[in-house]
């Protein structure tokens, strides 16, 4: 066999009888890493502490797997400006975290007449969010519904990988500066102490 030193150096071709003398000598198990090789190849280690790197790499890369999740968002086609804000920022939310979003936009009655209505609206919603997505699948009539597609730019793991970075620096702003927390929450108190009485003031006649 081909052995392999504990620290990765090169011993040579040695017999089975030498390769396990050396393990002996070094308290270290003999390990087949390449059967396939010829002739096979065996290292000298710690098994029971590669095992475990072995398994908190394997853990570590779970944590790091992104998976792809599509989002959906149903709109009406004659939305009111303020729900439209609204749902465009949950798309926003959604593309920030790296997951794709599928829009709907429901006809009912009379409306399923003017699909130019729901095309106008996910062209304007694909042109708000632009920065951060792209139509990954244009529009297209599904029944009385009307779908498109968004991909974010970014990658979902860099996202995740920016979402624990700015987790890490508040709880490090937090940790230097205690009080700056509190005094927030002690300054916006005030201020909507403040403001309460002239909100119940009678407006002038």
């Amino acid at each position: 066999m081909r052995l392999v030193g504990p620290s990765g150096e090169q011993v040579g071709i040695v017999p089975l009888a030498k390769a396990l003398e050396l393990a002996q000598e070094y308290d270290l198990d003999l390990v087949e890493v390449a059967a396939n090789a010829r002739p096979p190849v065996c290292k000298l280690m710690d098994y029971g502490k590669f095992k475990y790197e072995s398994a908190m790499k394997a853990r570590e890369a779970r944590k790091n797997q992104a998976h792809t999740v599509i989002k959906e968002m149903k709109l009406r086609p004659k939305i009111d400006p303020h729900d439209y804000d609204t749902k465009k920022g949950h798309v926003v939310r959604f593309l920030k975290q790296g997951d794709k979003v599928k829009i709907t936009i429901m006809f009912r009655g009379r409306e399923q007449s003017r699909p130019e209505l729901g095309y106008r609206l996910l062209q304007r919603l694909a042109e708000d969010v632009a920065d951060l997505g792209f139509v990954e699948s244009n529009p297209k009539q599904d029944g009385r519904n009307m779908i498109m597609v968004l991909g974010p730019h970014k990658k979902k793991t860099e996202a995740m990988a920016e979402a624990r970075q700015a987790q890490e620096a508040r709880k490090a702003d937090a940790k230097a500066n205690p009080g700056k927390s509190q005094n927030a929450a002690e300054t916006e108190a005030d201020a909507q102490t403040e403001a309460a009485p002239a909100a119940e003031e009678p407006a002038d006649a």
